[in-house]
């Protein structure tokens, strides 16, 4: 029995909530945005009051405290050494996405990533005046591959970066250390950067091990930029806190002269949230991981006898991709808010035809939404 209650509800109506404003006065459950409905851990939110209680919000530093716990967090779940030095603290991975796209050489103007895809992945290229390469994950089975074949052929002399996200969002796949190193094989061999998202690393359900991607090797630390942020674990999107690990110091210069003048330091309640989450929440983020994967094996026995709709096997992240091609609707996203249940429409992560759902709810919120959108499909 966990000491958390994932189970009680939150009332997020009325707190500004962008998940839940987004259907003010509509009978819709709003499962498409990525944030939780849980309250973060207890420990967490204790920090920020005694941080409220001090009464002093001026300018503040990345606390020496919380690099040393991240250190030694990247050591003590992932095995990877990581240097003090080597971080570079932001307010949101977007923000960094759209940094890594601004560091490429002038001779090197084409990004690629692989496809579905979160959507800031596809629009980080266009802001920053690069072209977008994409490469469809190929469907094998009950998961999602990276076709080597394809993504090799894909790349020009002008491909200058790949924007990976591992573990994936949103088909909730863990890239395996062979898959990811073939991969930075052909990286390291045409030049090209590679920017690993890895937000969701906290958040595997299967019996597996997160591998960073730029622990493959010293040759490739040089030409890695890896993004972490405790705020899906922890559920803290709204505290802007996140953290770019660059080993390469003129990568490094090169990111950091991006960032000048343009992107805003992290806010002090972040700092904390961050620092409090990385030393006291482990037993709530295990406990977490236990409630989702029951929402997690829930949805997938349901999806499975709905006529029409299935899902691959989710592995890691609080995201179901539900491919609903059999029905032949012209708007899934719109049949199922008809229904009275908010999902992401896959369009926005170049997968006409699928939708993303967020199961990080109460079980009885899934339910019930699972109850609406398989009345839904049988009535149709």
């Amino acid at each position: 029995m966990s000491d958390y209650d994932f189970d009680q509800p939150i009332d997020r109506t009325h707190s500004s909530s962008f998940k839940w404003e987004h259907y003010r006065d509509r009978p819709i459950i709003p499962l498409w945005i990525a944030d939780m409905d849980f309250q973060s851990p207890p420990e967490l939110r204790d920090a920020l009051k005694t941080r409220i209680d001090h009464g002093v919000f001026g300018y503040t530093k990345t606390p020496e405290a919380l690099k040393e716990v991240f250190v030694e967090r990247m050591a003590s779940l992932y095995g990877w050494r990581v240097e003090p030095r080597w971080l570079v603290w932001l307010p949101g991975l977007v923000v960094a996405l759209n940094v890594a796209c601004r560091v490429l050489e002038r001779h090197k103007q084409e990004v690629v990533t692989f496809t579905p895809i979160y959507p800031p992945f596809l629009t980080a290229p266009h802001f920053s005046e690069r072209r977008l390469v994409t490469v469809p994950l190929a469907k094998v089975g009950d998961r999602y591959e990276i076709d080597l074949d394809f993504f090799r052929a894909s790349i020009s002399s002008q491909t200058g970066l790949l924007l990976l996200c591992s573990p994936h969002n949103p088909v909730g796949r863990v890239f395996e250390e062979e898959a990811l190193r073939q991969v930075a094989e052909i990286c390291i061999e045409r030049d090209i950067i590679v920017c690993s998202d890895e937000v969701h690393c906290d958040l595997i359900l299967d019996p597996l091990t997160h591998f960073p991607t730029a622990k493959l090797d010293e040759a490739f630390e040089s030409q890695s930029i890896t993004l972490m942020s405790p705020s899906k674990t922890f559920n803290l999107p709204g505290l802007n806190c996140a953290v770019a690990i660059i080993p390469d110091p003129k990568l490094r210069r090169r990111f950091d002269a991006v960032c000048q003048g343009i992107v805003p330091h992290c806010n002090l309640m972040g700092f904390e949230a961050a620092l409090a989450a990385y030393r006291h929440g482990e037993p709530w983020r295990l406990a977490l991981l236990d409630y989702l994967r029951g929402n997690r094996d829930l949805l997938e026995s349901r999806i499975e006898k709905i006529p029409g709709l299935s899902m691959t096997h989710v592995q890691a992240t609080y995201l179901a991709w539900i491919d609903t091609r059999d029905l032949n609707l012209k708007h899934p996203q719109r049949f199922f808010e008809q229904a009275g249940v908010g999902l992401s429409d896959g369009r926005q992560f170049d997968g006409a035809g699928y939708v993303r759902l967020n199961f990080g709810c109460t079980r009885e919120t899934l339910k019930e939404a699972l109850r609406r959108i398989e009345k839904a499909v049988r009535e149709r």
